[in-house]
């Protein structure tokens, strides 16, 4: 398991429907070294912190094994006319992961890094910036009934990540899975 992309942000405006709203969803990947703190990534920026980001939500990592999907979705939404790669960040992810998928993942679980450690905390619920950035209005439906929504973490331990740096995946109590948490916030979204 690795990180391969580390992806901060900073509040701007997102055009949605008509509407100016701020998001910082807009991650861009960055080298080197990053501290990590209490409230996420150095220099990362979050737009609504009593959705994402504060002490529970510091962190947000993403499959990467996800992008072949979503560039599946865009071309059949017509939102992509090529089958251009998304670049790490698309989804507004932190950490760009490989290895580690939402099945193999439960709340409580820590993955443990060489200078710090990161606790699951939940499965990332989307809203209607996930849908202005995929391009199409069911993307966030979409990615709770796929359960492709990666997962929120806090920082137990404070420390620096980089890219291409490997982690292992430290199990906790395992009452509650990341599938687990994604069908029940699936069922609110059904037609």
């Amino acid at each position: 398991m690795q990180v391969l992309s580390l992806n901060i942000g900073q509040v701007r405006p997102l055009q949605i429907a008509g509407r100016r709203v701020m998001s910082a969803i807009g991650k861009q990947p960055v080298s080197g070294a990053v501290a990590v703190g209490p409230l996420g990534l150095a220099g990362d920026e979050q737009a609504d912190p009593s959705v994402h980001g504060g002490l529970e939500k510091a962190v947000y990592a993403w499959p990467t094994e996800h992008y072949a999907y979503w560039q599946a979705q865009r071309r059949e939404q017509g939102v992509s006319l090529f089958d251009e790669t998304l670049p790490p960040g698309f989804a507004g992810e932190n950490l760009s992961l490989s290895g580690l998928l939402e099945q193999q993942v439960w709340v409580g679980d820590c993955l443990v890094f060489e200078h710090c450690v990161l606790r699951v905390t939940a499965a990332r619920e989307p809203c209607g910036k996930f849908n202005a950035v995929m391009g199409f209005a069911q993307a966030a439906k979409r990615m709770l009934q796929s359960q492709r929504s990666g997962f929120y973490l806090a920082v137990q331990q404070p420390g620096t990540l980089r890219a291409g740096e490997s982690f292992e995946l430290r199990p906790g109590q395992r009452s509650l899975s990341i599938p687990q948490a994604l069908l029940s916030k699936a069922a609110r979204h059904r037609d």
